[in-house]
């Protein structure tokens, strides 16, 4: 919170990866016998987005800027690159252009260092300007954010000419001390030395303002009323001008010198950063700058995630009501904003191939969704594979349009695309301060400790700090948890963390938290307000969390149960070990023994996990549980729950699968196989790997004995307990239309829960049945 400066006014930072970072070879040493001498080589960090240690490697040779080929590259390479560039190593590289496609000649390809080079040129290469590529594999690499002590930058332009690196949205007008979270209107600053500088307004213009709103997180802007600015950048006394605007709007732009950095700003409104629009600098003495200008203003439109205004609000309701079900959506991102785009076409869900996919498709995605532009258009499925059809491949959108569907794109062919190059997206969103109403204690690191949580943080007032009671806490808490920390997804939800016992906060102050999973903070979630109510108050059950960049996502392969599906009626001599393990209808326990039979619907399970890390059970081997009848241990109590439901979702029938046995029964190609359930080896289902449940393995089948003849709808949900994270749980749940004459059973239409528009699912829930065995 802080003084008037930082109380009044949260900035919004949005780092720009504008900076050409010019800088000579590191330590350069006088050229050796295996170093013929040669043209002095440059480097620099370009492209977009960024931070100031990473983006796309370019390289000076022969009198010009060049970049360097992806193929081959290791980490090796970015090492060495790293080392030109001032930095002490490398982090890690990027591959197809993350940074942007460079111009201009591409001067290196197929590199190949050890990593301990001293020079670029020492490493194996084609040859200077010998390549196959084009600059969508240009390479980029992430240094260490460490410089070399005493490296010199023999290159360097002066950067406070050559750059703008973070921008802020200055709010004048407020209605009290604390000020209302997003802000959607101010003054546009740019960070400049150590202070912040205006924009000269003179020639801005309607693109100007999407390019800035796009950055802080906003889908639209607005006009605004430069004339109340005009009024507030004059000089007045402070106790005058407070008077002119009344008590309940107060102008927090005393008057100050004015510090102009930029004019003649020159956007088209489809850039993503403000950096890549034309303008000027002004030089010298800046502070006489800007004539009959004015600094520049902004308004912006927040999406519907973001809008505070109740009357905006409803319209946006309105608008939405009248538009039906959105065509677009994001799926198994972290973080609100991010994740990979998924379309609807023909009543069904798919996703996009990431072939030409750039900044300005993702920024079309972005708004149309209520975001702002896009951060990063990732592509090579880094947000996990989806499942269903490829819908669209090569998007070309320019970035002025409303809806990803009026951009000009390619329908697939089988060969095209695999989901391993699903497109995704990074949006910017707007600053809501979430992230300082949450901390975590106690953790060996940063991504795992003892919830604790900021309660009466009024006007200005500073927060208390207090506990989240454990009772009732799970992965769902968990993960909003995560995501308000901005530290991905999580990994497990404690109830119970004396073993975290390192802070001074004993009280807690929040209690019967229900969280649905999607919410932006634990404030949003149900909990029990003011009327604490915590049977164990005690700081041994104070919720805690484990949080995780990745995670698992399993779900099931739908075609295999229909064409599996069919009816045996089993002796129950034959099914003693099931009762055993409660994979029978409770009528079982009054049958005659062992005479009779029962009537099973069996069907084979295929569960995927295409996530992007590992599924592990919950429970570490220590806990496992031996069935001596099976002669198996279990890793989970339950792993998937079989309904029979009737059209109106009351259940006839139900079983569940305990998993005895979670492991690698196949892996796509190039993926190797980690789990394997023998002599009580390692359980879980790697990312690429799915887990076969055949369908003549005992429990792998619904008891139906009971049930009548009728329409159902079978069902089957994997993890149903949110026993393990994931980074989506909406599609573990897999439905099937099927018909049961009291002979034969007629399984069909399965699809995974989320995979079909809503129109779709009405349909298929308003299922009129078979009139015979033939599905049309």
């Amino acid at each position: 919170m802080g003084g008037c400066g930082t109380r009044a006014w949260p900035e919004l930072l949005v780092l720009l990866g504008s900076a050409w970072l010019w800088v000579g070879s590191a330590q350069p040493t006088p050229p050796g016998p295996t170093q013929p001498p040669g043209p002095q080589l440059r480097f620099r960090l370009a492209g977009y987005p960024r931070k100031h240690n990473e983006g796309r490697v370019e390289v000076f040779y022969n009198d010009e800027w060049g970049t360097i080929c992806d193929d081959d590259f290791t980490l090796g390479n970015a090492h060495v690159l790293c080392r030109h560039l001032g930095f002490v190593g490398a982090a890690g590289w990027a591959h197809s252009a993350k940074y942007g496609k460079g111009v201009g000649r591409i001067w290196l390809d197929n590199v190949n260092c050890a990593g301990n080079e001293k020079d670029i040129r020492d490493c194996k290469h084609r040859g200077w300007g010998n390549s196959d590529c084009s600059h969508e594999e240009d390479a980029g690499v992430v240094c260490k954010d460490e410089r070399i002590p005493g490296f010199k930058d023999s290159n360097v332009i002066e950067t406070e000419q050559s750059h703008v690196e973070e921008v802020r949205l200055r709010p004048v007008v407020s209605g009290g001390r604390r000020q209302q979270l997003p802000v959607t209107e101010g003054i546009v600053e740019v960070r400049y030395k150590d202070s912040w500088a205006q924009i000269c307004d003179q020639g801005w213009d309607s693109h100007n303002s999407r390019v800035v709103c796009g950055m802080m997180g906003f889908p639209a802007e607005k006009k605004v009323n430069r004339n109340f600015y005009r009024l507030a950048s004059k000089s007045q006394p402070k106790q005058k001008r407070r008077e002119d605007v009344g008590p309940k709007k107060r102008l927090f732009t005393e008057r100050q010198q004015l510090n102009y950095r930029l004019h003649s700003v020159s956007c088209t409104g489809t850039e993503v950063h403000l950096s890549m629009c034309s303008f000027e600098f002004y030089r010298g003495n800046s502070s006489a700058a800007c004539g009959s200008g004015m600094p520049a203003v902004v308004s912006c439109v927040p999406g519907p995630l973001f809008n505070t205004g109740g009357a905006h609000k409803k319209k946006q309701r309105q608008q939405q009501q009248q538009q039906g079900q959105p065509r677009i959506r994001l799926k198994g991102g972290a973080r609100v904003g991010e994740g990979r785009v998924e379309v609807l076409r023909s009543s069904e869900w798919g996703t996009i191939c990431d072939d030409r996919w750039n900044l300005q498709s993702a920024s079309v995605v972005c708004r149309e969704l209520g975001f702002g532009s896009a951060k990063e258009a990732l592509t090579g499925a880094r947000m996990g594979q989806g499942t269903g059809p490829i819908h669209l491949n090569e998007v070309q959108c320019r970035g002025t349009e409303k809806s990803l569907w009026s951009c000009p794109f390619r329908n697939i062919t089988q060969e095209d695309c695999k989901h391993t190059e699903d497109a995704a997206v990074r949006c910017n969103v707007p600053y809501m301060g979430y992230e300082n109403l949450i901390r975590l204690s106690g953790g060996r690191s940063r991504f795992e400790g003892r919830v604790e949580v900021a309660v009466g943080a009024g006007d200005g007032d500073q927060p208390r700090w207090g506990l989240v009671c454990g009772e009732g806490w799970g992965t769902l808490e968990a993960m909003v948890a995560c995501r308000q920390l901005g530290l991905g997804f999580a990994n497990h939800g404690l109830q119970e963390t004396w073993y975290w016992d390192a802070s001074n906060v004993t009280e807690m102050v929040m209690s019967g938290v229900k969280c649905a999973g999607h919410e932006m903070s634990l404030s949003h979630c149900q909990h029990h307000g003011a009327s604490l109510s915590c049977r164990n108050t005690g700081t041994r059950f104070a919720a805690g969390v484990i949080c995780s960049e990745t995670a698992s996502d399993l779900l099931l392969h739908a075609p295999l149960v229909q064409e599996t599906a069919y009816i045996e009626d089993r002796p129950l001599h034959m099914l003693y070990c099931a009762a055993e393990e409660n994979c029978l209808a409770s009528s079982a326990r009054l049958a005659n023994w062992p005479y009779g039979h029962r009537r099973l619907l069996r069907f084979s399970s295929q569960i995927h996990n295409r996530g992007r890390a590992d599924f592990r059970p919950k429970a570490g081997r220590h806990s496992w549980v031996w069935h001596e009848c099976h002669r198996h241990y279990h890793s989970m109590d339950i792993f998937t729950h079989y309904d029979i439901l009737t059209p109106n979702g009351t259940k006839v029938a139900e079983g569940h699968k305990a998993s005895f046995c979670l492991e690698d029964t196949e892996c796509e190609e190039d993926v190797a196989k980690r789990y394997e359930c023998a002599n009580f080896g390692e359980q879980g289902i790697t990312v690429g790997c799915w887990d076969l449940y055949r369908h003549d393995i005992d429990c792998q089948w619904i008891d139906i004995t009971d049930v009548k003849p009728g329409n159902y709808i079978l069902q089957v949900v994997i993890n149903p307990n949110f026993e393990v994270a994931e980074s989506d749980f909406t599609n573990n749940a897999m439905k099937c239309n099927c018909k049961y004459d009291g002979h034969r059973i007629w399984v069909h239409s399965c699809h995974i829960g989320d995979a079909l528009s809503e129109e779709a699912n009405k349909r298929f829930e308003q299922y009129p049945g078979q009139l015979n065995n033939q599905i049309s």
